[in-house]
Order: C-alpha cells, then structure tokens, then sequence
C-alpha cells in the first residue's frame, strides 16, 4: 500500500512539476522583451519594430509578439522599399555618390584620411584606382558592407527584406524615399563626409564585436545597450554633433510626426525603422511618449 502511495505521489509530483515547468517558462517567454513597440491613440494602434539591415540565417524565427503584431496589421512601412529598386534614380545616385571624371578622392580628402583608405583597400586586396572617384559618405558604406559581408552578415536575411517579403495583399508604404536617403549623405558638407569616412573607418577595426553586440542588444530588447552602441563614435568625438543631427535626430523627428499622422486613421500600421532610431531621449519612442500616446515594450 505505501509503495503504491508513493509512487502515485511521485507520478503527481512529477506532472506537477512539469506543468509548473510549462507556466514558467510561458511567463519568461511573455517577459522577454523584443525591439517591438505597440503605440496606442485613443482611436488606433501602430506597431514599431526597431530593424536591423544585414543579419544572418540563426536570427530567424523571430520571436511570436513580432510575426502576431505583422499579422494583426493592415499596411506595412519600411523607411525605404529596397524590393522595388525599379524606383532608383541610378543617373542621380551615380552623380551624387561619384566625383567628376577630372576629380578623385585622393584629391579632396587630407593625406592621412587617404592613407587609411589605401591601408584598408590594401587588406581587402583593392587597388586604389577601384575607388578613387567615390565620393566620402559612399565609400564610407562601401567599405562598411564589404567588412559585414566578410563575416556573414547578409542584406536577404534583413528584417526589412523578411517582412517585404511577407507582405503579399498588404500595403506598402515608405516613410522616407531612396532620393531622400541618398540627398540625406550627399548634401553633407565635404568636412562632414570626411569625418564620416573617418569614423566608419575607425568602426571596421571593431565591427565583428560591435555587431555581437548589436544583435545581442536587438534579440532581448536591451535599449540602454543599443544606444550606447549606436552613440559611441558621439561619445568619443563631439565634432560628429551636426552628422547626427542630420543623419538621426532630425530623421527621428519627421518620422514620429509621420507615424503620429497613421495614429489618427483607423487602419493597424506595422512600421520598421532602423533600431538606432527608437532609442535615446531624442528617439521615435520617446518622441511619440512626449505626444501623449500610450507606449508599451513588447
């Protein structure tokens, strides 16, 4: 009789330990954080998702809250739609990204920037001549994409390419344009375009660790992490102030005020922005905290 007791008591200890397995770990899964915000007006619901461009294969699936939130929405906006590359001026971005025939970087850049231009092309077993009519901002990316690529990171596994993919019968909408985007870097003064390839060049020292770090910060949320990342160069070098101005901040404030305008419809919007974008006293989310709306961290 005791034996049978005990082992009833040990099948009901066990079955109960395994369903209280199966509610903790449903609340830690409900507790994790993503870099998904749902943002409420008194009439409508946007979710904001913080996205990162180049990412690999292991990053998918992503977490339930994301693809729920994509599923409960009727439109999807992207900052720029690089699936319908019809849409770019290639004459515009070649005239904005490349200097004239009689014109080369090597002649409009200090000695020392160049150097290291030449040290970087050197390890990538490029010749200078490759890009010598590339204007700064467009090297700068250039290089940066070559070093992300080396190490595995892939633009078809971004969250803006994942989720255009996904969006057969829901419409597209864009918060900036490619013309903008490209006019954005273009129109830097020749001093800030310098200091921008500087400090590119200085991050593809540190990119593989950075990156960890990035993707690290975007899978559990971590939005302190995220902005000490993304305002490290700031940190360090005060001259950068007026490129992050231009290149973030401003860009903050217009894009809050356009999804601020799609609070007031009463469609679901699912809005993917660069995840440096949502953070910091000056990023889209506590712009929009600011406006009154009720902002909540998935």
């Amino acid at each position: 009789m005791r034996e049978k007791g005990f082992r009833f008591l040990s099948i009901f200890s066990i079955l109960i330990l395994l369903s209280l397995s199966v509610i903790v770990q449903e609340a830690v899964s409900q507790s994790k954080k993503t870099f998904l915000w749902k943002v409420q007006s008194k009439t409508n619901t946007v979710y904001v998702l913080g996205s990162i461009h180049y990412l690999k294969k292991e990053v998918y699936p992503l977490d339930e809250k994301i693809e729920n939130a994509f599923d409960q929405s009727d439109i999807l906006v992207v900052e720029a739609n690089i699936s319908d590359i019809k849409k770019v001026d290639i004459q515009k971005l070649i005239g904005s990204a490349l200097y004239p025939e009689n014109e080369t970087l090597e002649k409009n850049v200090s000695t020392e920037t160049y150097e290291l231009v030449k040290k970087e092309l050197d390890g990538l077993g490029f010749p200078p001549e490759v890009i010598n009519r590339q204007r700064p901002w467009f090297l700068a990316f250039t290089l940066v994409s070559i070093e992300i690529l080396k190490l595995g990171f892939d633009p078809n596994y971004g969250i803006d390419k994942y989720f255009l993919s996904k969006a057969t019968g829901k419409k597209i909408f864009e918060l900036e344009s490619f013309d903008y985007q490209i006019d954005l870097f273009s129109k830097l003064s020749d001093k800030d375009q310098e200091l921008f390839l500087l400090y590119m060049l200085k991050d593809i020292k540190v990119l593989e660790q950075e990156l960890d770090k990035l993707i690290q910060a975007w899978t559990s949320g971590d939005t302190r992490s995220m902005e000490s990342i993304i305002t490290r160069s700031l940190a360090e070098d005060k001259r950068l102030s007026p490129i992050y101005e231009k290149l973030i901040y401003e860009r903050n404030r217009d894009m809050a005020s356009k999804i601020e305008e799609y609070l007031k419809t009463k469609e679901t919007y699912f809005v993917i922005v660069g995840a440096g974008h949502l953070v910091g006293n000056q990023g889209i989310i506590e712009i929009l905290k600011g406006k009154g709306f009720f902002v909540e961290q998935l």
